[in-house]
């Protein structure tokens, strides 16, 4: 193999080392957005459920002590009651229009 070759070879290589390095910052760098984007989600979930919560203790008092099954098995209780289904599907509707 001739020096010019030989040059031309180590380029190459060079090359290729730096645009692994770049890739791999890339790919480092969609993990970081990923993680902040999950990160976002899960604390908008957290705020909708405690908002969700403070507005069941408010309109219920006694659902402060209860236990998770306990208020899952009041709410379905409540969703059994006559016109529960209209006036859930009416007030969806209206909140889905603010």
């Amino acid at each position: 193999m001739n020096k010019s070759a030989a040059v031309q070879k180590a380029s190459l290589q060079k090359k290729k080392a730096e645009a692994e390095k770049h890739i791999s910052q890339l790919e480092n760098q969609q993990k970081i957005l990923l993680n902040r984007l999950r990160k976002e989600e899960r604390n908008a979930r957290t705020s909708r459920l405690c908002r969700h919560g403070a507005i069941l203790e408010g309109v219920f008092p006694a659902a402060v002590t209860a236990d998770g099954e306990d208020i899952k098995a009041f709410l379905i209780a409540l969703s059994h009651l006559p016109g529960a289904e209209e006036m859930a599907a009416k007030m969806l509707k209206i909140g889905s229009t603010e």
